[in-house]
């Protein structure tokens, strides 16, 4: 009994130490991971402009500026939307604070708590606050620490691929370097697909959700839009977090009934859409994992390195499954991280959709 279960228990030690090396060692993965993840966006750019004869030693530094001016880009678009929704602090400071006024006489009414003892214990919490500010700045020097950090990664991985790449093959044994190539160029291409095609969904969310509010009758509707496509890069929370925060901002803001009405409808709309075609067109099947472990591994990446975790998650069990799925003794795990037969028929329409645009398309050339 004890030697059948060996096994077993091996392989829970092993997945243990893991975790646990994730865990302890984040400090040193995390950016490696996020560096290599980006970098593999970068390849096919990289190996454009290394064939328009920029220099190897260039060319990287020519992705590293396109990675930094769309970070910009980014930044600038929601400094000019929260410049549009500051107009309205006023008014927003006004309705939060009457709203705060009525909280404490429901809190006095049902608890006997007087105004003056609430306001005492929010100070007592803000002093509290004040003494977190120099941890506050340290994890912003954190931030860009290892922001530098995942850009020399970036540089070194894209500039030493092919000497990483032949390393990998050479540990391969001789009569299955085509299997290993197979999985490499999978997992890489499996990484692209997944972040373009999430930024390829992100724009498309800004587009529905800001006709959707704005239709709505949402103040400041692109700002919300942006807000809630960013947040899409957390799966299944980040839409409704960013939705959520919308009618509420609404309501303080005075919304009547059909305007959160609307709001609610747009989210269930765009979801409809996203899950049964945006996703299937702009995703892909192979990068499609299915709901369970699309949460268990948002909860583990959480808990293990915190949000860069969570944002890390759907990638890398993305091509953790690629290799699952090609080599033949972990083929069970891969088809347990995948779609059901009944998820499949979206990927199904998917392939008439994409279908009828190719020939749609040939027949006007």
């Amino acid at each position: 009994m004890v030697g059948s279960s060996s096994p077993f228990t091996r392989k829970l030690l092993l997945l243990f130490l893991i975790f646990a090396g994730l865990y302890f060692g984040k400090d040193f993965f995390m950016p490696l991971f996020i560096g290599t993840i980006l970098a593999t966006i970068f390849l096919p750019f990289c190996k454009w402009l290394e064939g328009k004869k920029i220099p190897k030693l260039l060319a990287p530094l020519f992705c590293l500026l396109v990675l930094l001016m769309l970070i910009a880009g980014i930044a600038l678009l929601l400094r000019w939307q929260i410049s549009e929704l500051a107009n309205d602090a006023a008014i927003i400071k006004e309705k939060v604070t009457r709203i705060f006024d009525d909280l404490q006489q429901y809190i006095y009414d049902n608890s006997n708590i007087s105004k003056e003892e609430q306001t005492r214990m929010i100070r007592e919490e803000q002093s509290s606050v004040t003494r977190a500010i120099p941890s506050i700045l340290g994890s912003l020097a954190y931030f860009f620490t290892n922001f530098i950090l995942i850009l020399v990664y970036i540089y070194l991985l894209l500039y030493y691929r092919i000497h990483i790449r032949d390393f990998i093959f050479q540990l391969s044994p001789p009569d299955q370097k085509n299997e290993v190539r197979e999985v490499v160029y999978k997992a890489a291409k499996v990484s692209q697909q997944y972040l373009i095609g999430l930024a390829k969904m992100i724009v498309c969310l800004w587009i529905m959700y800001g006709i959707g509010f704005t239709i709505a009758g949402v103040e400041n509707p692109w700002f919300f839009a942006i807000l809630c496509g960013l947040l899409e890069i957390v799966p299944f929370i980040g839409n409704i977090t960013g939705t959520t925060l919308t009618v509420l901002v609404s309501a303080v803001k005075g919304a009547d009934n059909s305007m959160l009405a609307g709001i609610v409808i747009t989210y269930g709309i765009v979801q409809f859409i996203q899950g049964w075609v945006l996703e299937t067109i702009i995703v892909g099947p192979q990068v499609k994992i299915n709901p369970l472990f699309t949460i268990l591994a948002l909860v583990l990446g959480e808990l293990i390195w915190g949000i860069p975790g969570v944002i890390l998650a759907i990638p890398l069990i993305a091509m953790l499954k690629i290799v699952y799925d090609n080599v033949d003794t972990l083929k069970p795990y891969g088809f347990l991280l995948g779609e059901t037969e009944t998820t499949q028929k979206k990927w199904l329409l998917a392939g008439k959709i994409k279908k009828w645009f190719k020939q749609k398309k040939s027949t006007e050339n």
